[in-house]
């Protein structure tokens, strides 16, 4: 390769100004987060560790600044609500969406309504899809 042809390819190869590469993202998103941003609850006889909606936009805010969430569906299937939400995150590579659903009884046991309960699940599930929080599903 000639040097023109190198640096227009280290050229390419470089990252927007601004903008990190999804790889660092996901890493730091990856990373185990404080135990104090944790929550516990117990169902279905097992005890269940989860981050709290608001925790994790906080993380997403800090690790990928200019990230969205999108509401795709709300649909009633049987006797439950499914919310299909998406997380978009601007990165060096392009926006990098990831979906996830969240899915609740509308006989709710416990605090909040169906709907927003399955929205804040299906915004952790996309937020894991991007590592945040992921181990927590490692059983």
């Amino acid at each position: 390769m000639t040097n023109n042809v190198i640096e227009m390819k280290q050229q390419q190869d470089a990252p927007a100004p601004g903008l990190r590469s999804i790889r660092e993202v996901i890493a730091d998103l990856s990373r185990p987060i404080a135990s104090k941003h944790l929550r516990s609850r117990t169902q279905g006889g097992k005890a269940l560790t989860f981050i709290p909606w608001y925790f994790a936009v906080k993380y997403l805010d800090y690790y990928a600044p200019g990230w969205s969430y999108e509401i795709r569906s709300v649909v009633t299937v049987g006797d439950a609500v499914a919310v299909t939400a998406r997380i978009t995150i601007p990165a060096a590579e392009g926006n990098i969406h990831r979906e996830a659903i969240g899915y609740e009884p509308l006989a709710v046991k416990g605090y909040g309504d169906p709907t927003s309960n399955a929205s804040s699940m299906a915004l952790r599930r996309a937020a894991a899809l991007f590592g945040l929080c992921a181990y927590l599903y490692e059983k």
